[in-house]
């Protein structure tokens, strides 16, 4: 048996390497701290950290963790996927993939889209209340889209990016599409209303409305530009053309202030996020610079601070006023691919999807996330190789929360979250 450390020795060593590193005892204390939280959350039993969850049908394996720090308790409360639950071996086409989930402004209608062609509207209500059900509160609803959707709208090509018109009632929603074309639906009578081909046939990544003036819009492509136009005029010249750093990269997202200021903010492949007043697109207000790849989403959280999500694999929290990046996010998997990005202001709640199948929730306070969702680990047609591909947070209420996430198998996953007691 080995004689124990002299601890006064250790001592002596400790001081000598604080002397030459000049490493401050609070450094020590917030390493030590650290690695104190993650033996705990080893040691804690499975059944306080993991909760799993087989659902009968096909193999919906799905493993909720939740750190010891969290404040939310979140469930899996809904499943709607594209043909028969009840088939294990049913395989989802490429075409099913979803690549944007938006809520109206009253938060009651979800609009989809992606590769499909397919613009298709919930009532939010129908994703938790559905006839003959037997399900209690625990259990997990299952639906396909047919049967939860309300309607649909074809459209003539793929879609990256929908948005709803603001002070339209929810009438009017606006897209983007990969053959380069804006266009806005009237739902009521479920036909195009506005169309132009902004971009000369280049991809459109993302489109949004201004909250001050709901008739200007603004869209980024792969040209390299982001376009600026009013959906008054259905022909001729936009209102102006934004070229971020010189327009030699692709505009991969687009964000109009949504608290009424007159901010518009644009990511694009350079690694760079710009802010432009509406009023003077000249030159940007602000440049944030932080991120190692292409930026994919830009989100407003208040007027000036603002996240923003990269294929560098972290979410970045920033404050426009001085251009400095406040906290970065990271433990989602992202180094190729769009996995959507949203906020939920009321709760300061980050949510965002992943490349391994897992839906992630960070708490803006923290770089760690909070939460996470994993299912169908090897995918419903056994191969793997699927991922969540876009989130919508739903934004009411403070103590409770819901969280829409789609995946590029074409299923969409609602999770409810209630605040710790």
């Amino acid at each position: 048996m080995s004689k124990p450390f002299p601890l006064k020795k250790l001592c002596n060593i400790v001081r000598v390497i604080l002397n030459k590193t000049r490493i401050s005892l609070h450094d020590i204390a917030v390493v030590l701290g650290n690695m104190s939280d993650r033996i705990i959350r080893e040691d804690m039993t499975k059944g306080e950290i993991m909760k799993e969850r087989y659902d009968q049908g096909p193999p919906y394996l799905s493993t909720e963790v939740a750190f010891h720090w969290c404040e939310w308790d979140f469930s899996l409360t809904t499943i709607v996927s594209s043909g028969n639950n009840n088939n294990i071996s049913s395989t989802p086409a490429i075409s099913d993939a979803l690549g944007v989930i938006e809520f109206d402004q009253t938060n009651s209608i979800i609009a989809t889209g992606g590769i499909a062609r397919k613009i298709r509207i919930y009532n939010f209500k129908s994703l938790f209340a559905h006839e003959n059900t037997s399900q209690n509160e625990h259990e997990i609803i299952c639906l396909d889209h047919a049967r939860a959707c309300d309607y649909y709208i074809c459209t003539p090509a793929k879609l990256s990016s929908i948005r709803w018109k603001p002070r339209s009632d929810g009438r009017v929603l606006g897209s983007g599409d990969y053959d380069g074309v804006v266009m806005e639906y009237n739902l009521e009578r479920r036909i195009p209303i506005f169309e132009r081909d902004e971009h000369g046939g280049r991809r459109v990544w993302s489109v949004d409305y201004s909250h001050r003036d709901p008739v200007l819009g603004a869209s980024g492509s792969d040209d390299g530009t982001m376009q600026m136009w009013d959906t008054r005029c259905e022909s001729g010249e936009g209102v102006a053309t934004v070229q971020p750093g010189g327009g030699r990269r692709a505009v991969c997202c687009v964000e109009f202030n949504p608290f009424g200021g007159p901010i518009v903010a644009a990511g694009c492949a350079d690694r760079k996020v710009y802010g432009y007043d509406i009023r003077m697109t000249v030159d940007p207000v602000f440049v944030l610079d932080g991120h190692t790849k292409t930026v994919t989403y830009i989100k407003f959280l208040d007027n000036v601070t603002l996240v923003s999500a990269s294929i560098d694999g972290c979410l970045k929290l920033w404050d426009s006023d001085n251009s400095n990046v406040i906290r970065s996010y990271k433990g989602h998997v992202n180094n190729r691919s769009f996995i959507g990005l949203s906020v939920w202001r009321n709760g300061g709640l980050l949510g965002c999807g992943s490349e391994n199948n897992k839906v992630f929730v960070y708490d803006r306070r923290w770089g760690e996330p909070i939460w996470v969702h994993e299912s169908n680990p090897v995918g419903r047609d056994g191969c793997g190789g699927g991922f969540v591909s876009s989130v919508c947070w739903r934004q009411v209420e403070e103590d409770q929360c819901t969280l829409v996430a789609g995946g590029s198998d074409g299923d969409l996953q609602v999770f409810q979250g209630r605040r710790k007691s």
